[in-house]
């Protein structure tokens, strides 16, 4: 377990405190002169899991820590991250279900492509759309939780999230077009391959049969 992984999980744990802290009814913390509600405990909370996103993969990089692991557990909590924090605010009101479901649901199709590319053997590395998005979907939660405090931004809070959504499926259709460029034709090649030799194996078989057959046959005749 190297430090960029140990990051990563970081990032996991962090997602049931933003949600316990973003939920709860409106409480504030005295720093000595500074008061700090929850929402801004909030923002603190789910902007230094985002620096941990940044961080992990930087290290991985320039440490030559890349690992099979780290390259699938990185988007996983990226993905909880993100989707706790507007499941969250939904719950607040502050955003529609729908853009939710539409955000949420995105993830859980390309995680489903990644999934049938591992079990393939294959990994499908977070492409530069994919890394945009995640970027977006940080600075739309972040303006959604301002908002909270300051109404003024409300309507950047909303043409933020539009964005998220737009920009969800952009990068969505890049995941599945190099899902079907990369994966999808070498596994159909391997499969192809595979029942060649089958049908190459079932021959010789058969044609070994047919010898014993035929040595059987003078055996008996002799």
């Amino acid at each position: 377990m190297n430090l960029p992984n140990l990051l990563t999980i970081l990032r996991i744990f962090f997602v049931p405190l933003l949600v316990a802290v973003l939920v709860a009814d409106k409480r504030s913390l005295d720093l000595g002169t500074f008061t700090v509600s929850n929402d801004l405990l909030a923002l603190a909370i789910f902007l230094a899991a985002a620096v941990t996103d940044l961080l992990d993969g930087y290290l991985a990089r320039r440490w030559r820590q890349v690992t099979t692991v780290g390259t699938l557990l990185d988007p996983i909590a990226d993905k909880l991250l993100v989707s706790a924090a507007l499941v969250s605010l939904v719950e607040m009101q502050r955003v529609p279900a729908w853009m939710v479901i539409l955000i949420v649901g995105r993830e859980f199709a390309v995680s489903g492509l990644r999934s049938i590319a591992a079990a393939e053997g294959y990994t499908i590395k977070a492409s530069e759309l994919g890394k945009t998005k995640m970027i977006m979907q940080v600075l739309a939660v972040s303006v959604v939780i301002l908002s909270i405090r300051w109404e003024n931004l409300r309507t950047a809070s909303v043409l933020s999230m539009w964005a998220v959504v737009a920009f969800s499926f952009i990068s969505a259709i890049d995941y599945f077009r190099k899902f079907w460029r990369t994966v999808d034709v070498r596994v159909k090649r391997r499969r192809r391959q595979e029942l060649f030799r089958l049908e190459r194996e079932r021959r010789l078989r058969k044609v070994a049969e047919r010898r014993k057959l035929r040595q059987a046959e003078k055996t008996a005749a002799s």
